[in-house]
């Protein structure tokens, strides 16, 4: 089950979630752009990978997809360490919205990694449009496909 917090003071979101996989597993199916395009959102869409550059300094871009409807997303990877990835996330639909993402992977021990992400938004308005965007329902379906993935051997 993922937690989402929206944090009432700042606006940021937190999301928690504790998989059975390591942390190099977990780094590798955020960092590996045919892995990523297979889990990222939700189930009704699918991924294709524009461009995809993750190291320290590098960028991606992606566009989800259902029927003939694109979304795109873009960002830069500011960081990518064995335990944690920060990076910008803007979707293309509010070019202005941009979120500063904090990504870390806790080692839990036997197996069991704990992610931790933080996104950092603007203003609380923009936080409250990623909330009511399905982000929440993207997510889920997401990390439940990861999940699979991690289980199955895919990553």
């Amino acid at each position: 089950m993922t937690e989402v917090e929206a944090d009432p003071k700042v606006p940021i979101i937190r999301i928690i979630r504790d998989f059975q996989a390591t942390p190099e597993r977990l780094l590798r199916a955020h960092t590996d752009p045919k892995l990523f395009a297979q889990w990222i959102g939700p189930n009704s869409m699918r991924t294709r990978i524009d461009h995809w550059d993750a190291r320290t300094g590098g960028s991606f871009r992606f566009v989800s997809i259902r029927d003939d409807v694109e979304a795109g997303f873009r960002g830069s990877f500011h960081e990518i360490r064995p335990d944690r990835i920060v990076q910008t996330f803007t979707y293309e639909g509010d070019p202005d919205g941009v979120a500063l993402e904090t990504l870390c992977f806790e080692d839990l021990g036997n197996g069991r990694t704990r992610l931790r992400t933080q996104m950092l938004v603007d203003s609380f308005e923009g936080r409250d449009a990623w909330l009511r965007s399905g982000m929440e329902v993207g997510m889920e379906d997401g990390y439940t496909k990861l999940e699979r993935m991690l289980t199955n051997g895919t990553v």
